[in-house]
């Protein structure tokens, strides 16, 4: 059993909070655009860190970060990625993969909206996008999320709310 905190689109952000809502978390998992590369190295030192980069990150994240990250974890194979689109609407540079053989867990982020849903025509295949945990974009409402994985089951999932996007804390 894993306690997973996720978050994306921190866009060189990142709330001191977030260190609270995963301190029982067993692994970070940030989906891009992490906008600099203090923010891997701090939550590297914090937790095990599972990046990967965004189309907003420059070399320096892109040195530490992947462009896309599989694997598998307690029973779920796992695709990360920050472009990914969203059920049915998947990006044209993942569909073709995802159509192959998609992943019991399918993890993105960019539109900076919260999104967690089944696919059904994947095989019901988990789409999850946390939404933008930074200060940067469209976004109203700064968001995270923490969830357990446990032999294939996921027993719940949280979401995590830290304000409005430009609100001083």
């Amino acid at each position: 059993m894993l306690k997973i905190g996720l978050l994306s689109d921190t866009h060189g952000y990142l709330d001191e909070r977030l260190y609270e809502h995963f301190a029982d978390c067993d692994e970070i998992w940030h989906a891009g655009d992490v906008g600099d590369a203090k923010i891997i190295i701090d939550l590297q030192a914090f937790k095990t860190l599972r990046v990967v980069s965004g189309n907003i990150d420059g070399r320096e994240v892109r040195a530490l970060a992947a462009e896309n990250l599989y694997y598998d974890l307690e029973g779920f194979r796992v695709w990360m990625t920050h472009i990914g689109g969203a059920p049915p609407k998947y990006n044209p540079q993942v569909k073709p993969a995802l159509q192959a053989d998609p992943p019991n867990i399918f993890v993105c982020g960019h539109s900076h909206i919260l999104r967690v849903m089944r696919d059904p025509k994947l095989r019901n295949m988990l789409y999850i996008n946390p939404g933008a945990a930074g200060r940067e974009g469209f976004h109203k409402i700064r968001t995270a999320l923490r969830f357990t994985l446990d032999n294939g089951k996921i027993p719940g999932m949280e979401v995590i709310e830290l304000g409005k996007r430009g609100a001083l804390q």
